[in-house]
């Protein structure tokens, strides 16, 4: 497996910008093997789940003194998520699914390479779905690489992998962490000369309990969610106007402009005329019934006074009109809210 006269003997990391997984290829660079990162990225989390450090990948890539191979899982990743074989945790994340998603990526390219095994930096019990001992089997199982993951902060708890039982690492060099505690790792942060270590990972979007009631929405009424149906759920207020059809009202400047941005040539983009206020965007098959109501909703989220009339330009591609509305009250869109 290994290629001739390269010295050192090579490993893949699932690189995720966090703490966990920095140690893990810290330990291994420890222990002799030249490491080569793959960091994954699906259209609900940066890079291996870790949200918010996906900016700064190439940053710690670079720290760490490794290769850096980066992965998009797209369309697949939607697909998945339409029926996950391993079902979801407590939001709509298909944890199971995803880390085998993610280490067949890293498969291939240890394949690629030519290297030994592939590191993780997992920790047994820090996560509920998917790593307790079960899970940790059947992802390696699903992945077909079965034998070939060392997880090395909770190495020694696990049962022997193949480069284990091969003599190409010790069990003494494997760590004993257990659980949520971050205590040891900030220990071996120090011990490492990690500076300014980031703080636990928030987890992927899915996990997120407003976030996962989008995505079940969009899931329900949706034969073929798109990855920009899903930039869309990053952002606004939304609104389920019927079963084809919804509204994404804008919060501030920067989702009015990525409002702008996203929309399709079907869709409805609406904002006030003489009003500070938000962009809003209609889409689905019933557009047409729903611009009444739209308007009103968009009136009602821009500075306008109440029970004014106030005027709504509705722009679709490049044709331009006008609706004069009252800004909808409570009892009008509240029955609409996701």
């Amino acid at each position: 497996m290994l290629e001739e006269n390269t010295g050192k003997r090579k490993v893949v990391a699932l690189l995720s910008g966090g703490l966990d997984s920095q140690l893990a290829v810290k330990m291994m660079q420890s222990q002799g093997f030249e490491v080569s990162a793959v960091a994954i990225k699906t259209p609900f989390c940066d890079f291996d789940c870790g949200r918010g450090c996906g900016f700064e990948i190439r940053e710690r890539a670079d720290t760490l003194g490794v290769n850096l191979k980066t992965v998009y899982l797209g369309d697949e990743y939607i697909e998945m998520l339409k029926n996950p074989k391993h079902g979801f945790g407590s939001g709509m994340n298909p944890c199971i699914d995803c880390r085998s998603m993610m280490f067949k990526a890293a498969k291939k390219h240890m394949d690629e390479i030519g290297a030994d095994f592939i590191i993780s930096g997992e920790v047994l019990g820090q996560r509920p779905m998917s790593q307790h001992g079960p899970a940790l089997k059947t992802i390696e199982k699903e992945s077909e690489l079965e034998g070939y993951i060392v997880r090395p902060l909770s190495g020694a708890l696990l049962p022997k992998t193949i480069p284990e039982e091969n003599g190409l690492i010790k069990r003494e060099n494997l760590g004993m962490i257990r659980g949520r505690t971050r205590r040891m790792q900030l220990q071996m942060a120090q011990e490492y000369g990690i500076e300014n270590p980031p703080n636990a990972g928030g987890g992927c979007l899915l996990t997120d309990p407003a976030f996962a009631i989008r995505a079940k929405d969009l899931f329900a009424h949706t034969d073929n969610p798109t990855t920009n149906d899903i930039d869309l759920l990053k952002i606004g207020r939304h609104f389920r106007l019927d079963k084809t059809t919804k509204l994404i009202v804008g919060r501030n400047q920067d989702e009015n402009n990525m409002i702008k941005a996203l929309a399709l040539p079907n869709d409805i983009v609406f904002y006030a005329k003489d009003h500070v206020g938000p962009n809003a965007l209609l889409r689905g098959d019933n557009v047409e019934n729903h611009k009444q109501i739209t308007a009103a909703i968009t009136l009602r989220y821009s500075d306008a006074p109440k029970e004014t009339p106030g005027t709504i330009i509705v722009e679709k591609a490049n044709d331009k009109s006008e609706i004069s509305v009252i800004r909808a009250e409570e009892p009008e869109y509240l029955q609409y809210r996701v």
